[in-house]
């Protein structure tokens, strides 16, 4: 079995709950997810099947697309609301146009922290083990970028707004630095991945829809939109074996083609195209 499943998961499963899950009912163990949501989160988390698992990295680095809700008056120690409650405070009101401003003013390319409850390792150890053994350690930062921000709800005790962010931006930390710059307590309340790359949550499968057999692969020419070339047989033995291309070509991605079905994704390199992927 090959190719991309788009899965809407839902609350309370660990990303790794799912690929569990598909590997008992797709009958494989060759699965990767590509991009780790919380399990309070919901959403887009799309599963490479197969020979697809080749391009986990690709799909990883896509932009992703969320809804999220604070809620005010809540600081916890993992960012969000399963967390354990460090701070509290009932009498918070934000004005609408400084939380408008507020948010406008993390767009652009900036340094984040990590949060201490993650699965980034430090000297050789997760960050959420450093967290459980009250051990100090110092944060990395990251570059993310925040490429679109709009409010879409503030009414008591929440704000839901909506974000499109580069690969590595955490949504909790974005909450915290949100909270911080307007001076006030929150913590994430909710969040769903609505989009990654051009993966929908519209066009994706519940867990259940996966066990009642009720879902839809995508193949290499259904996720990319890249020009087709047509290989003579030459150039498919030399695709076969993996063997790098010397074609003519503009574009820097070529889908390959062979007898009307296509067989590879090749990028250019210098003067020669090279193996992305082959489901051959």
């Amino acid at each position: 079995m090959n190719g991309i499943l788009v899965i809407n998961k839902e609350s309370g499963y660990t990303s790794r709950d799912v690929v569990n899950i598909l590997n008992k009912e797709l009958g494989t163990k060759k699965i990767g997810h590509t991009g780790t949501l919380d399990p309070i989160a919901t959403g887009v988390l799309v599963v490479c099947v197969g020979q697809y698992t080749k391009l986990v990295d690709k799909i990883t680095a896509y932009d992703k697309e969320y809804i999220a809700t604070i809620q005010l008056g809540v600081e916890t120690d993992t960012l969000d609301r399963t967390g354990k409650i460090l701070k509290e405070n009932s009498e918070i009101s934000v004005d609408n146009q400084v939380l408008i401003n507020t948010l406008n003013s993390f767009l652009g390319k900036s340094l984040q922290e990590v949060p201490i409850y993650s699965a980034v390792k430090v000297n050789g150890k997760k960050l959420y083990d450093y967290a459980r053994n009250q051990e100090e350690i110092e944060l990395p930062k990251r570059e993310i970028e925040i490429k679109e921000i709009e409010l879409l709800k503030s009414e008591k005790g929440f704000i839901t707004f909506r974000t499109v962010v580069s690969k590595g931006t955490y949504i909790r930390s974005l909450i915290r630095d949100i909270c911080k710059k307007l001076d006030i307590l929150g913590t994430m309340y909710a969040l769903e991945r609505t989009r990654q790359g051009q993966f929908s949550v519209n066009e994706s499968f519940p867990l259940e829809a996966i066990k009642q057999k009720k879902y839809s692969l995508l193949k290499i020419e259904d996720i990319f939109d890249y020009p087709v070339y047509s290989l003579n047989e030459e150039e498919y033995f030399k695709v076969l074996n993996g063997n790098r291309l010397a074609i003519d070509h503009p574009s820097f991605y070529l889908l390959l083609e062979y007898k009307k079905q296509i067989i590879a994704l090749y990028k250019k390199e210098e003067n020669y195209y090279k193996t992305v992927f082959r489901n051959i």
